[in-house]
């Protein structure tokens, strides 16, 4: 299998903006429809202005875009840097599942081993 070629600048940017909890939050607030910078500091404990620099951090990743509807800038989300953050973890999903199948391999032989002691008991 070819690797597939990936912005490493673009990936460490995407996952630099998913590894904090307050914009993992935005987003998938935003995954329900768009937003306004009050509308999405309101569950939060910080400022309107915290708020901002999130935005603006997930807005230079790509994560989101800002409209202007009079006074108000909106935020919405934009998949396409998830997007390509997925398809390069999709890479590793064959390492996943043989983990998996390892555990499960192991968990059944000791499971097996257990009632051979108990069937001699």
């Amino acid at each position: 299998m070819k690797p597939i070629s990936y912005e490493a600048t673009t990936l460490d940017a995407v996952f630099s903006a998913l590894a904090d909890p307050t914009r993992r939050a935005i987003l998938a607030r935003l995954a329900h429809g768009e937003a306004t910078v009050k509308e999405l500091a309101a569950p939060f404990n910080v400022s309107q202005p915290a708020i901002s620099k999130h935005l603006k951090i997930l807005e230079n990743t790509g994560l989101i875009a800002r409209g202007q509807i009079r006074q108000s800038r909106p935020a919405y989300l934009r998949a396409e840097p998830m997007k390509e953050a997925m398809n390069w973890l999709t890479e590793f999903r064959r390492f996943w599942g043989v983990s998996f199948d390892q555990l499960d391999h192991l968990l059944e032989t000791l499971n097996d081993d257990g009632k051979d002691t108990h069937d001699h008991e």
